[in-house]
C-alpha cells in the first residue's frame, strides 16, 4: 500500500472485504434499478454544493458537455469522499453514483438509497453492481463512476485505472464525460483547518460501440483511453 505525504492528513485504514451477505444489498439495488432519487437528493445536493462552494471555492469548467438527458457516464479521478459531490455540484441533472459496501450501514443507508447510490459489494466481484449500473443507464440516467476504484491515499494519479470503467461503457454502449478533479486530495485536511481550491474540468464526451461480453482486454483498453483523456484535463488545471 502506498504511503500517505507528512502534507496528507491520512486515510482511515480500508476494508477491503465485507462480510456481509449479497442478500443483504438485494433491496438497495432493487430501488436504484426501479426508481430515481427523490426529495434526498436534492437537500444532500443543496447542503453539499454550499459546502464546496464556501470552503473550498470549488469552480467547474465546461459543464456544459455533460448530456442535459438521456444515459451518460461521468468519469472521475478520486481522492476525496467530496468527490461525488463535486462532479455533480455544476450540472443540473441528478446524477448516480457507485459507492463502497460499507457506507451501507444505518442510518447512513436510508440517505445513500434515497439519494441515488447503489452498493459495490467489497472483496467480491459484484455482478449486481453491473446489473444495477446498466438499468440505470438503460432509462436515460447519469452514473459517476471512478477509473481507479478506491481513493488515492498518495495524492497523485494512479498508475493504472481498474477496467470496470470500461466494462460499464462497452456493455451500456453510453457515452463517457472524462472529468479531472483538482485540489480534492487536499479536503481530507479539513481537520488541519486546511481549505484548498477546488477545480472540475469536464471533458469532450467520447463513445464506443456496444458490446455485449467485452473482454479483459477491450474492458482495460477502453479505460486507458478514459484515464488518459483525464490526465490531460488534470494537467491543463496543474498548469
Amino acid at each position: 500500500m502506498a504511503a500517505t505525504p507528512p502534507d496528507l492528513t491520512p486515510i482511515r485504514a480500508q476494508v477491503y472485504k465485507d462480510p456481509r451477505p449479497k442478500e443483504y444489498f438485494d433491496g438497495f439495488h432493487e430501488r436504484s434499478r426501479t426508481r430515481d432519487p427523490d426529495w434526498v437528493y436534492e437537500v444532500v445536493r443543496m447542503a453539499t454544493s454550499l459546502y464546496a462552494w464556501t470552503f473550498f471555492r470549488a469552480r467547474g469548467i465546461d459543464a456544459v458537455k455533460v448530456p442535459d438527458r438521456g444515459p451518460v457516464i461521468l468519469a472521475p479521478n478520486h481522492f476525496s469522499f467530496m468527490d461525488h459531490f463535486f462532479a455533480g455540484a455544476f450540472i443540473r441533472r441528478r446524477v448516480r453514483f457507485m459507492a463502497k459496501s460499507q457506507l451501507f450501514v444505518p442510518p447512513m443507508q436510508f440517505i445513500y438509497t434515497h439519494g441515488g447510490v447503489f452498493p459495490v459489494r467489497r472483496g467480491y466481484q459484484d455482478e449486481d453492481a453491473f446489473i444495477t449500473a446498466n438499468s440505470i443507464l438503460h432509462r436515460g440516467g447519469a452514473i459517476v463512476m471512478y477509473c481507479e476504484g478506491g481513493r488515492s491515499r498518495t495524492g497523485e494519479l494512479s498508475e493504472q485505472p481498474k477496467r470496470g470503467i470500461g466494462r460499464l461503457a462497452l456493455e451500456s454502449g453510453a457515452p463517457v464525460v472524462p472529468v479531472a478533479i483538482h485540489g480534492s486530495s487536499h479536503v481530507r485536511n479539513w481537520k488541519r483547518l486546511q481549505f484548498p481550491k477546488v477545480s472540475v474540468k469536464y471533458g469532450d464526451m467520447i463513445r464506443w460501440p456496444q458490446v455485449e461480453d467485452p473482454t479483459r482486454d477491450q474492458q482495460q483498453a477502453v479505460a486507458n483511453e478514459i484515464f488518459a483523456r483525464i490526465r490531460t484535463l488534470y494537467a491543463s488545471l496543474e498548469r
